[in-house]
């Protein structure tokens, strides 16, 4: 267990097992898709739509087929339900993407926050807190959320 503690939050250790390139890439997944998973479930609402959204932007970033993004969703509801909060999964994104990938992911949390037409008090306060967790300016985040908002990939 706590070597799975290790792999999912050490970039250090991934780089000197040789393997684990294909385990960081994973856990980095994960990771991504734990704040899909928040941000969708933040008004306490998961709903359907919201779900296969996260399946579409899995499915369309990552390339996965319906069930493996399905069951990246479940791993990553398992490593949010034993989390504090959502700083390990910032930190494993900014050590590993560029400010442009984490700008398509603020894309993508968009795309969940608005599947519904609309964002709620607690959906707002998360995207500015996930807006500073990231590293990203509020210019950034208002540009991903105009994007999101006009369909623009």
């Amino acid at each position: 267990m706590i070597d799975i503690v290790k792999r999912f939050f050490s970039k250090a250790s991934a780089e000197v097992n040789g393997a684990s390139n294909q385990n960081t890439k994973h856990d980095i997944r994960v990771a991504t898709c734990a704040l899909f998973v928040e941000i969708a479930s933040i008004d306490e609402k998961f709903t359907e739509a919201e779900m296969k959204r996260i399946v579409s932007i899995l499915k369309e970033r990552h390339g996965l087929a319906a069930e493996h993004a399905e069951a990246l969703i479940a791993e990553a509801e398992r490593e949010l339900e034993k989390s504090v909060d959502l700083w390990q999964f910032a930190r494993l994104i900014n050590e590993n993407y560029t400010n442009e990938e984490k700008i398509e992911i603020i894309e993508a949390l968009w795309r969940i926050v608005y599947v519904d037409g609309k964002m709620d008090p607690y959906e707002h306060y998360l995207m500015n807190k996930l807006q500073n967790l990231l590293r990203l300016s509020h210019d950034q985040l208002i540009a991903a959320k105009l994007k999101a908002l006009h369909g623009e990939k």
